[in-house]
């Protein structure tokens, strides 16, 4: 019996320590928070991190507006990346670490149509305005949402005189899928924050010349009571450097460091 407690005790010392040394593991992979405008260049900048500094990363991604209300409640994660308004808005919560914001990237918002449809005009606020005007229908992140490019381009369709017109045949969609509807054939145009490739295809045309369009910037933050601090600052600094500046489908990422 005393053989039999003392093989159960280490087989016991053997599994705590197993836990212990996942645990520690663990404790290295940095939670990152950040908007679904960016899935296609974290999912591609991610294993980039990961085998050239051996830490894993989870990636929480969801709707800017919901993460305006999930941290605040008590969401927490070691790296949070969001457009730079959200992100002031929650430092002045005090929901980041004493570092401060840091810009790393932005994002044009683009007229996306389907691979092998006629391409539109959209050279001039004229052309831009009539292809919109033109379209059998068009489709965007759904303002109300929170969506970066939807609350864009809704105040450009204001500013534009056709915001009544465009009534009829728009589709504002949750997030990032202006995409899909596209693929699909549902919506002759789509506005974006992020170019990804799908099955049916599409394709990015030129940034449209309303206002010359502009660039929705992202800030990162280390989030206030993070245990790994220091993986936190290197996955950021990656995202500013080499690794920032990673090619998209028609589109690359600009690394905008800090300025502002």
């Amino acid at each position: 019996m005393a053989r039999v407690s003392s093989i159960l005790s280490a087989n016991m010392a053997a599994v705590l320590v197993w836990v212990a040394l996942g645990s520690v593991a663990n404790a290295s992979e940095p939670r990152v928070l950040t908007s679904v405008a960016l899935t296609s260049v974290l999912d591609e900048l991610t294993p980039m991190f990961e085998k050239t500094t051996g830490n894993k990363v989870d990636i929480g991604y969801g709707l800017i507006a919901d993460w305006k209300k999930r941290i605040p409640a008590g969401e927490s994660g070691n790296v949070i990346i969001l457009s730079r308004p959200a992100m002031e808005e929650l430092q002045k919560q005090d929901k980041f670490a004493a570092d401060g914001l840091v810009n790393i990237a932005g994002t044009p918002v683009s007229v996306a149509a389907r691979a092998g449809a006629p391409m539109p005009d959209i050279t001039s606020v004229d052309a831009f305005k009539h292809a919109l005007l033109a379209a059998r229908a068009i489709v965007y992140a759904d303002p109300a949402k929170g969506g970066a490019s939807g609350v864009y381009f809704a105040r450009v369709v204001e500013r534009l005189g056709i915001a009544e017109q465009m009534k009829e045949k728009t589709i504002l969609v949750p997030g990032a899928q202006a995409a899909e509807v596209v693929a699909r054939g549902d919506a002759e145009l789509g506005i974006c924050a992020s170019l990804r490739n799908h099955t049916g295809g599409w394709c990015p045309t030129r940034r449209p010349a309303a206002r010359r369009t502009r660039m929705t910037v992202f800030t990162a933050a280390i989030g206030v009571g993070s245990k790994v601090p220091e993986v936190a600052k290197k996955l950021i600094a990656f995202s500013q450097g080499t690794g920032g500046r990673v090619t998209l489908e028609g589109q690359r990422l600009r690394t905008l460091a800090n300025t502002g």
